[in-house]
């Protein structure tokens, strides 16, 4: 399709806003091609406070004021779970969000929204640092406000911000060390690696991924250049500043014989490469679609802009880690933390279209529309009997899977009471996933249930104890624990109701006694890594 016919919001993505409206001589006039002898220089704007502040705090406000509706995802109930054990890593995650779960039940009290509350937090910040980047590329106070609204309304910040994950404090790294990075590059202060490498240090207690942005932006140095920096001193410090503050999870990983490396392996071996497929097409919806003409204006600048020669490297770290996520079969928001860097600077570049009436009211329909689209498929908004009638639990696990756990140990305790009482005080709660095991942990007490043992993951270090001959067992197949038991009967399934499309409904009840196996026999048989 010829340029010219490309409808106007895709073609000032594609050319930059301003630098469409103007002849070839005029942007060579006014930026002219960078030399050795006259670099391009870009002069970054004051942060608009009092306009950017409000969408950060507004953000915050709607994921508190939402965070109680539905209920845990499996995830943060295993967070509360690994927060009783504090250590310096997991099976399958580092201490940090672990820890921000505690924090938040220790400060707010043992609720959803106490879990939710520092995800929340997460999202904010990453707003704000949405908005120092598009300042530092010199975008003025049109540019920051979209930039913060874009981030505000993306499908991604805000399912992290609505739940606590991995993820939520990995996306405020990962836009941290673009920040710094871009403030090394476009200033030219070397000091700025420094903080880069503390970020990625500090990461690492959250999630490896940090690494990968950082692999990026040293592989976009090494292709576009300033090369000369791969041997700055500043930058070699800050990678030794990062490998010395993350070397105590890195000690904690080899001691157990790396297990976020077989963590990895075991969830690529169950996608099929199922992820592969998804990766690219995945990066549309990672913000939203309505704004990935934005993003992909921003991509476009860091690779053509003159003014943004001395950040290049940062336009050729986003193929690069999409590139190693494809690679590794990695899921798609693997690489979601790249784009609202790109998402920023694409607000810079579209900042004299939006000065135009006809160019703001479009951009202001794009982010309304992205955040009428975010908030149905990831916001708790439809009434959990309607949910399960929708397409929203095809798209966002965390909604489908965040009903429906009292229900489940209801129906657990029922069984477990059920049982005659000399066998009801020797036995034990088996659970197939964390997720179940953490309910079990949640709301048992108000049903008199023991502790849940899981074999999953983390949970399968802990064995039941020895004195308990008889289980009942939630989502473990029978013939699972019918060598270990002289009886295994299905009690039952889990029932949650018809319009509840949750991973637990219909899975069995099973009650199994006469346990003729000790436990470290039994164990290997119910231990998953997934």
């Amino acid at each position: 399709m010829p340029h010219g016919s490309l409808p106007a919001w895709f073609r000032a993505a594609a050319d930059g806003g301003a630098l469409a409206t103007r002849p070839p001589s005029a942007v060579a006039a006014r930026h002219p091609a960078p030399t050795a002898e006259r670099p391009v220089a870009v002069s970054r704007a004051p942060v608009s406070w009092s306009a950017v502040l409000p969408a950060a705090v507004g953000v915050l406000a709607v994921l508190v004021a939402l965070s109680p509706w539905y209920g845990y995802y499996r995830d943060e109930l295993y967070f509360r779970i690994l927060a009783a054990h504090p250590g310096w890593g997991y099976v399958d995650t580092p201490p940090l969000t672990p820890l921000l779960a505690r924090a938040g039940i220790w400060l707010f009290g043992d609720t959803v929204t106490a879990v939710r509350i520092p995800a929340a937090l997460c999202t904010a910040v990453t707003v704000v640092l949405a908005a120092l980047i598009a300042a530092e590329f010199g975008g003025r106070r049109r540019a920051q406000v979209f930039a913060a609204l874009g981030t505000a309304t993306g499908m991604y910040p805000l399912l992290v911000g609505h739940t606590l994950l991995t993820n939520s404090a990995d996306l405020v790294a990962w836009c941290a060390v673009w920040l710094f990075a871009t403030r090394a590059l476009l200033r030219g202060d070397g000091r700025w690696w420094l903080a880069a490498g503390v970020a990625v240090g500090l990461a690492v207690y959250d999630k490896h991924l940090v690494l990968l942005p950082a692999i990026g932006i040293l592989a976009g140095l090494a292709a576009a250049g300033p090369r000369r920096l791969l041997l700055d001193r500043r930058l070699l410090v800050g990678v030794a500043l990062a490998l010395l503050i993350g070397l105590p999870n890195l000690l904690y990983q080899a001691a157990h014989d790396w297990p976020q490396l077989r963590m990895a392996g075991a969830m690529a071996a169950q996608s099929g490469g199922r992820n592969r497929l998804l990766a690219l097409p995945g990066q549309l919806a990672l913000i939203g679609v309505p704004l990935v003409p934005v993003w992909l204006a921003g991509l476009i600048g860091l690779l053509r802009d003159p003014r943004w020669r001395a950040v290049r490297a940062l336009g050729v770290a986003h193929p690069v880690v999409v590139a190693v996520v494809m690679l590794t079969d990695g899921r798609i928001d693997y690489a979601a933390g790249t784009l609202v860097p790109l998402l920023a600077v694409g607000c810079v570049r579209l900042e004299a279209w939006f000065a135009r009436p006809a160019g703001r009211r479009r951009m202001v329909v794009a982010v309304t529309a992205n955040a009428a689209l975010s908030t149905l498929f990831v916001l708790p908004v439809l009434p959990v009997d309607l949910l399960g009638r929708t397409p929203v639990p095809l798209v966002n696990p965390e909604a489908r899977d965040g009903v429906g756990w009292p229900q489940l140990v209801a129906q657990v305790a029922a069984v477990y009471q059920g049982l005659p009482p000399d066998e009801r005080s020797g036995a034990a709660v088996l659970t197939n996933d964390y997720g179940e095991a953490g309910a079990v942990d949640r709301y048992g007490g108000e049903h008199h249930l023991p502790p849940a043992y899981s074999g999953h993951n983390e949970l399968a270090r802990w064995l039941p104890p020895e004195s308990a001959n008889a289980v009942v067992a939630v989502g473990i197949a029978p013939e699972r624990l019918a060598a270990a038991f002289d009886r295994c009967t299905v009690a039952g399934r889990v029932d949650l109701g018809a319009a509840v499309r949750s991973d637990e409904q219909g899975v069995p009840i099973t009650v199994c006694d006469g346990r003729h196996l000790p436990w470290a026999a039994v164990w290997p048989r119910l231990a998953n890594l997934h």
